[in-house]
């Protein structure tokens, strides 16, 4: 649906962008938008039509406004199912929650902090001991089957940075 009123919004869009280029380079406006303004520039503004066609126009902004100010699925992560139609989505914040759990079970990882966006999942870890290395080796292993266990449909890239801390 969603893909179908994007098409149908652009094609429109090009087809005014088109008549503007075509009057800008001199040939004659389309017969549609000579005809329009010829009626729009000699209705009364107070005629029903021209009231009409302005609370439609207002209408449909205002819905726009309201669609773009509220918090759509963003912050949630869509999970794979095995049965088509059934839908189901786990909290950003509890994914993080989870692949930070599975971080600290890393030997020589002191903090770890984890970061979910759609496409990526940055791990940033602080290591007290053991080689850097191998602890980012371990590290990315550990999280990458942590983010397998939790069976995303589209599973995010997994980046790893570990530095060391000597307080």
């Amino acid at each position: 649906m969603n893909a179908a009123t994007a098409g149908l919004v652009a094609g429109m869009a090009l087809g005014f962008a088109v008549d503007v280029v075509a009057v800008r380079a001199g040939r004659p406006a389309a017969a549609w938008r000579r005809h329009l303004t010829g009626e729009l520039g000699t209705r009364p503004v107070d005629d029903v039509w021209m009231l009409t066609g302005a609370a439609v126009a207002t209408a449909v902004g205002l819905w726009l406004i309201v669609l773009a100010l509220t918090p759509g699925l963003r912050h949630q992560l869509p999970l794979r199912t095995p049965t088509p139609g059934v839908r189901a989505c786990l909290d950003r914040d509890g994914a993080a929650d989870l692949l930070r759990d599975a971080a600290m079970q890393v030997p020589g990882v002191s903090t770890a902090r984890i970061r979910v966006r759609r496409h990526r999942v940055k791990a940033r870890a602080d290591v007290r001991f053991r080689d850097l290395q191998q602890v980012k080796d371990d590290l990315t292993a550990v999280l990458q089957e942590e983010r397998d266990r939790l069976a995303l449909a589209r599973p995010p890239h997994i980046a790893v940075r570990v530095r060391r801390r000597t307080d």
